[in-house]
């Protein structure tokens, strides 16, 4: 996951990314406005940390332009203004979340898990790869319009995968986004899950790579061959 995070003291903004960065999250560090939305402008960002007293730019002008043609970004608000007309202001003006200064790493992080987990969470979408199609509303996954069951962590690996067809998730996003918990705790399960998924899409379809595993990289799902080492 690709995060900027925005903040004019320089302490604290290393702090931070030096933390984000232990949990393996990939920071860009903006110290004013202006550099921000040039940062924005270039690359592509699941969530930017948004401290709102910022030079050149003021963070809420910062929120307000981003905000005027992405509304899928997640924006969390990490500011000193502890008013309520202020954290109200923020969430009005396009903020997901708003953290009050001074705050607990930890709580920040959590967070910023619980605002990248929902941006996956989409009501009433069907996501279609090839003859496969995973209903989103319903949570079900079918195959030439065949239901096959799954287990409650078969589906979330799988939608997740289908959210990011043909891009390469590591076991890291995969642990993060099924079972919130630390990747050694759960690395042999994930591979169980993903073998019995695999397992279960084979006996219904035809085509039984649909997902993949790129060795020492991850897992993708897609319909056409993928360059690298499979396995």
């Amino acid at each position: 996951m690709k995060l900027l995070l925005v903040e004019d003291e320089t302490a604290l903004r290393n702090i931070i990314a030096k933390g984000l960065r232990r949990c393996n999250y990939s920071v860009d560090l903006a110290a004013d406005g202006e550099e921000a939305l040039e940062f924005y402008e270039v690359y592509d960002y699941d969530l930017i940390v948004l401290d709102l007293n910022l030079p050149k730019i003021d963070g809420i002008e910062v929120l307000r332009r981003v905000r005027s043609n992405n509304n899928e970004i997640k924006i969390l608000i990490l500011s000193a203004r502890t008013e309520i007309e202020d954290i109200i202001k923020g969430l009005d003006d396009g903020a997901n979340d708003y953290l009050v200064k001074p705050f607990d790493f930890n709580e920040l992080e959590a967070r910023i898990r619980s605002l990248l987990r929902r941006s996956f969470i989409q009501n009433d979408v069907v996501l279609t790869l090839g003859d496969m199609k995973v209903n989103t509303a319903q949570k079900f996954a079918a195959i030439y319009d065949i239901k096959f069951d799954l287990t409650k962590k078969e589906y979330s690996i799988l939608e997740y995968l289908m959210f990011n067809k043909n891009k390469v998730i590591s076991p890291e996003q995969l642990i993060e986004h099924v079972w919130d918990s630390e990747v050694d705790s759960f690395s042999n399960s994930l591979k169980y899950h993903i073998y019995s998924l695999k397992k279960k899409i084979r006996a219904v379809s035809a085509n039984d790579e649909f997902i993949k595993n790129i060795r020492g990289q991850g897992y993708i799902i897609s319909e056409s061959k993928v360059d690298g080492n499979v396995k």
